[in-house]
């Protein structure tokens, strides 16, 4: 088959346009004004607080046009403003009628902060219950009320005008193999329940996907690039699980895999069984819906905040799940050298576009012959696009990749045994002026993390310095974190912990972090170096006093050699990156072909 016949994962349809939003954010005004209220909240969030959302739940980017994976827009009668992290800042002016939102960057710029200006004291503000967290609405209320303004609860308004809102979901649920979880899921789920025991709860709600997905150790394809069902749960204090999905994707074989302690009926089943709770019901302030704490507050039922207790097993990987990310991430080094060969020879010429090398990198993937999905959405920024942190081409943006400039691409695929995500950043030609310093002190970053020994008790937060000192020393940074938590054959962002200076998680071992310091000049050129790395056991350095944890990186693909100032690296850091290299070329060169491989061994000669 050819390449422009692959069916593909990804694809390019511009899904958004900016001339919708001040039609739609009028048709929303007039279903305020009949509900009542001044104001409404419009989260990126589904009823799971998953970074992904299905079609249906899409109620941000059909409201807005910002098609990004995080955001906020609060919508007044008067006024309406967007908020969005660093990552979406440049992304966000292209996508949204800025003279019907005003962008606004989130943490710096607060919701209620904003609203409290531009609302009237004594306002109502209206929320969707199931889109917003008992935390989202703390925090609210404590800026808003003190301008008389409170918080209602009522239904979606986006959804009574989204008059073809796409129907929900209902892949088929199977199970996920032993040998890729390591756990069964009665061992997890007797695991929780001594949990809840030992803290006095008859149950805990679970409302996270992946969470769900974990513990009963199942997948599903409700949600695109993360293998999970959208599903709700009760896991009570004896081990039993109420699940609560469409019973009609479950067969035969899931439910001989789930067991007796394991019961599955329909959504609308959830709130009923909430109510016939008793005793201390575990809720997550920070994941749940507040519709769950509401129902099992008006039923009389203690709520006890606590965070939901599959997170931290989850992060912490088996030996079995290590070692399929292993697997996955040696298959996936095999399609990544194929594909900057390709890079290499084809890219030079001047006729390839953005999504030409998306499409190839995409085919080289699909030819492991094990790509169950890619993990995200593949990011290719040419030139001036690799400035915007999060860029995704389409059709309408889509350009050549040039001869002279940098071109970023981070990318990702899902396999049953492990989920992959990296970053590569190569010159097409002549290197830009400028790029090879700000790209070896990028590269700095990612070897200072991953050299890194630390003490056991410290999070992301901690340590997230480490991979911007170079920069800051030349007054450079970067407006994203440094590193994510990754799952197992799950979501590619995934909790608690982080590199980033917002993360109180202490690192344990077990863990999957992504590294990826970067550099963004708007309008020039966008700089990232990714890798994923798990967190080793502690242990004792030669003539040390303690033990510390350390990283083993899984990513095995060449740093573009061209783009390094080798006199701005230490020598440490130069054996880093040699013995780095000479890996990738151990573990790759005999999973490719000949021609690869000798590409390879060019690509990982020593500094």
């Amino acid at each position: 088959m050819k390449d422009d016949q692959r069916p593909m994962f990804q694809d390019f349809r511009q899904r958004t346009t900016p001339e919708t939003g001040p039609l739609r954010l009028e048709a929303l005004r007039e279903a305020m004004r009949a509900e009542g209220v001044a104001a409404f909240f419009v989260p990126r969030a589904d009823a799971h607080q998953g970074e992904n959302v299905a079609p249906c739940d899409e109620r941000l980017a059909w409201l807005t046009s910002f098609s990004g994976s995080a955001g906020l827009a609060v919508a007044g009668l008067e006024a309406a403003s967007l908020f969005v992290d660093g990552r979406y800042t440049l992304q966000s002016r292209k996508e949204v009628d800025t003279g019907a939102f005003t962008i606004l960057r989130h943490p710096e710029d607060k919701p209620a902060d904003w609203l409290a200006e531009v609302m009237p004291e004594g306002g109502r503000a209206g929320f969707d219950p199931w889109l917003h967290t008992a935390t989202d609405i703390a925090t609210l209320s404590e800026t808003l009320e003190p301008h008389g303004i409170s918080l209602v609860r009522c239904p979606n308004l986006v959804d009574r005008i989204w008059t073809d809102r796409p129907a929900p979901p209902a892949a088929p649920i199977v199970p996920q193999p032993l040998e890729f979880t390591g756990h069964s899921a009665a061992e997890k789920r007797a695991d929780l329940a001594q949990g809840l025991r030992d803290a006095g709860r008859s149950a805990a709600a679970l409302t996270l996907t992946d969470s769900i997905a974990w513990l009963l150790n199942i997948r599903g394809g409700d949600i695109a690039r993360t293998p999970v069902a959208r599903a709700f749960a009760i896991l009570h204090d004896d081990g039993r699980v109420a699940l609560f999905t469409d019973p009609t994707r479950c067969d035969a074989a899931l439910r001989a895999h789930l067991g007796a302690e394991v019961t599955i009926a329909a959504p609308e089943a959830f709130g009923p069984a909430l109510d016939a709770l008793s005793g201390k019901v575990g809720v997550d302030k920070a994941s749940a819906p507040v519709w769950v704490s509401d129902r099992l507050t008006a039923a009389g039922i203690a709520v006890d905040w606590a965070r939901d207790p599959c997170i931290l097993p989850k992060a912490c990987k088996t030996e079995a799940e290590i070692a399929g990310s292993r697997a996955a991430h040696l298959r996936d080094g095999a399609a990544m050298a194929r594909f900057l060969a390709w890079l290499d020879a084809e890219a030079p010429g001047g006729h390839l576009t953005e999504i030409d090398v998306v499409r190839r990198l995409e085919a080289f993937r699909a030819e492991t012959g094990a790509l169950r999905d890619i993990s995200f959405e593949t990011i290719c920024g040419a030139g001036d696009h690799g400035a915007i942190v999060h860029y995704r081409v389409n059709e309408a943006s889509n350009r050549p990749v040039k001869p002279g400039e940098l071109l970023l691409v981070d990318s990702g695929g899902q396999y049953v045994d492990g989920t992959t995500d990296i970053t590569r950043t190569v010159a097409v030609g002549a290197v830009p002026e400028g790029a090879a310093r700000a790209f070896t002190l990028v590269l700095k970053g990612v070897i200072a993390m991953s050299r890194l020994a630390w003490p056991r008790g410290l999070a992301g937060r901690d340590i997230d310095a480490v991979a911007r000192a170079g920069l800051w020393q030349t007054g450079l940074d970067y407006d994203h974190g440094t590193g994510h938590g990754v799952g197992a054959y799950l979501g590619v962002h995934e909790g608690p912990a982080a590199l980033s200076r917002r993360s109180e998680t202490p690192i344990e071992p077990g863990m999957i972090l992504s590294i990826e310091p970067g550099y963004y000049r708007e309008g020039a050129f966008g700089i990232r170096i990714e890798n994923l790395a798990t967190v080793r056991a502690p242990s004792r350095p030669e003539g040390g006093e303690r033990e510390m944890l350390s990283f083993e990186t899984l990513t095995f693909a060449p740093i573009d050699r061209r783009l390094i100032d080798a006199d701005l690296l230490a020598p440490a850091e130069r054996r880093w990156l040699d013995d780095y290299h000479a890996e990738v070329l151990a573990r790759i060169a005999p999973l490719v072909d000949a021609d690869t491989a000798s590409w390879l061994e060019t690509a990982c000669q020593p500094l």
